[in-house]
């Protein structure tokens, strides 16, 4: 029962890879039929995204279907495990088979959240940038308003002042003596 299943899903998951390669096959025709393959696309409205590469398809094609197999065929024997006791008595091959798959699986695993970590790490610097570009902004607008009221009082006094002088001009003030 147990070798009819993993017939039928290898069979499948041929089919699948075969669809998935004739796919990617068509995509790399289309950029090699374009003049310059561009690295950021321009979508219909206005924000660009990344063009799909070779480690994309790499990683859709090989490593998130290693990584599910070796996934649903270790929950799946330990399933039928717990449901047929003859299983129990070749689970030496089975775990073989996983440790197998899960080799390469595990260090797909492990990249993928060294990736992540890295995305992560690169968000936070970001993000500190961005608060401190801020924060300097808000610092320099501050004086530069600051600095055009200064200048507004600066010219309103200057402007009283000539006012007051045109004034007093040809009036003598008379000094009080001191005793």
């Amino acid at each position: 029962m147990l070798m009819i299943i993993l017939e039928i899903s290898a069979i499948a998951l041929a089919f699948a890879g075969t669809l998935i390669l004739i796919v990617i096959a068509i995509h790399f025709k289309r950029r090699l039929i374009q003049s310059k393959p561009k690295v950021i696309e321009k979508m219909a409205n206005g924000q660009q995204k990344e063009a799909v590469t070779f480690n994309d398809i790499f990683m859709f094609l090989i490593a998130v279907p290693l990584v599910l197999l070796w996934v649903l065929f270790a929950g799946y024997v330990i399933w039928s495990g717990l449901e047929d006791p003859t299983v129990l008595s070749q689970i030496e091959s089975y775990t073989t088979l996983i440790a197998i798959l899960g080799g390469p699986a595990l260090l797909i695993i492990k990249d993928a959240l060294d990736v992540w970590k890295q995305e992560q790490a690169e968000k936070t610097a970001f993000y500190k940038i961005k608060e401190q570009a801020v924060i300097d902004y808000n610092d320099s607008t501050q004086k530069q308003h600051q600095m055009i009221e200064a200048k507004a009082q600066e010219q309103a006094h200057k402007v009283e002042s000539e006012k007051t002088d045109s004034k007093t001009e040809g009036i003598t003030l008379p000094i009080k003596n001191k005793k």
